[in-house]
């Protein structure tokens, strides 16, 4: 049985997957077609309900929970692995009248309007509302640039803004962590309720697996991980990997579905996210 399977070129999303998607575990008979995607357009893809199983953000979980169902495994959840919200000019968030100003003057580069990232910025600066969705790789020359004056960065962009003068204003992950308690959730991978509840749990376990395997055979992913990471140093590869592949990646637990449950609870209170009939877990 063939199924179709989305996830990013980065680091952590090929280290998880590569032991499935490459055959080194049992895959009990299962087959992948597998596209690569940055974050934003795996989300619109999930929207329109086109993978069997696909990576996306938390924030656009939420409105697909309807047609997927989150997997225990593979998720990105952690502490210390939050967006940024950086700068060419130097800003204090917490001072600054733009920053509190209703209708801000202030232009945002965001990597997608339904990213986790995009969702704790609302929390933090609900009046920073000129956003410029663009992919995540492309932030901080817009920033050095001057097409926009903020920017939220994600993945290993986290490692190179300040080698490019670029400032921090915020961590928005370490906001949350302040405010919540939890580790912040910030991308899952989930799977089609249309599929057979036996394919499913299938599905999670062989996640598991592969996670598993990679965290065993540390190396065996490097040709695969360093094809499509194309010029990032290896170093910051594996900072990339040990940031966002952890004890979440095997398995939520207790502590993951409460932060995940969390970040919902705090959305739907805000009136941000839509009601969600299902359960949200496999």
């Amino acid at each position: 049985m063939k199924l179709t399977l989305g996830f990013s070129p980065c680091p952590n999303d090929t280290f998880i997957f590569d032991a499935l998607i490459h055959q080194k575990i049992d895959t009990e008979g299962l087959t992948f077609e597998v596209c690569y995607d940055d974050v934003e357009t795996l989300n619109q893809k999930a929207m329109k309900g086109e993978l069997d199983i696909t990576k996306l953000s938390f924030h656009a979980f939420a409105y697909v929970a309807n047609q997927y169902a989150l997997l225990d495994a593979g998720s990105a959840l952690g502490f210390g692995v939050g967006p940024l919200l950086i700068s060419k000019k130097h800003f204090d968030g917490d001072k600054d009248p733009q920053f509190q100003t209703s209708n801000s003057p202030l232009r945002v580069g965001i990597p997608g309007k339904y990213t986790t990232a995009n969702f704790l910025l609302g929390i933090a600066y609900p009046h920073l509302q000129n956003k410029q969705e663009m992919v995540f790789s492309e932030i901080e020359s817009a920033l050095l640039n001057e097409d926009i004056d903020l920017g939220l960065i994600i993945h290993e962009n986290r490692f190179t803004y300040q080698d490019k003068g670029l400032t921090k204003i915020i961590d928005l992950g370490d906001y949350w962590e302040k405010l919540t308690g939890c580790a912040i959730p910030l991308g899952g991978i989930v799977v089609n309720r249309n599929l057979d509840r036996e394919v499913q749990l299938k599905v999670n376990r062989l996640v598991r697996k592969s996670v598993e395997y990679a965290f065993a055979h540390p190396r065996s992913a490097i040709d695969f991980i360093r094809e499509h990471a194309q010029a990032m140093d290896e170093a910051v590869m594996y900072k990339h990997i040990e940031l966002y592949v952890n004890k979440f990646s095997v398995n939520l637990g207790e502590e993951g579905r409460k932060a995940i449950d969390t970040l919902f609870n705090m959305a739907r209170e805000r009136n941000i996210i839509p009601a969600i009939e299902n359960d949200l877990y496999v």
